[in-house]
């Protein structure tokens, strides 16, 4: 996964014509950790994405202007525009993660 570190960034990477996936978390999220240690071979099986990941707390102001309330959450984004958001609370096994990334990107 590919850190974002600024706004400028962030705003570059979802202007992509192809879907890209976006990881929100931070630093202190136990539950963050945890999809860390699973989430290698989904990254594995859609290879064919650009993954990045945004501290929320780092840069501030981009979490609460795509409405993401808890982390770790993923976001899809293509062309500007964000496709999908699987919140926090169904981000914690490897089955959510998949199941929504099937869901969204076939």
């Amino acid at each position: 996964m590919k850190p974002i570190e600024s706004r400028e960034q962030f705003n570059e990477v979802i202007n992509s014509e192809k879907p890209v996936i976006v990881k929100f978390f931070a630093d202190w999220c136990p539950d963050c950790k945890r999809m860390d240690m699973f989430i290698g071979d989904i990254l594995e099986q859609y290879s064919q994405y650009e993954w990045y990941e945004i501290n929320s707390d780092e840069v501030e102001g981009i979490a609460q202007e795509h409405e993401v309330m808890g982390i770790p959450s993923l976001l899809i984004f293509q062309n500007g525009e964000k496709l999908a958001h699987q919140h926090s609370a169904y981000t914690k096994t490897p089955e959510d993660v998949q199941s929504f990334l099937q869901q969204q990107l076939g």
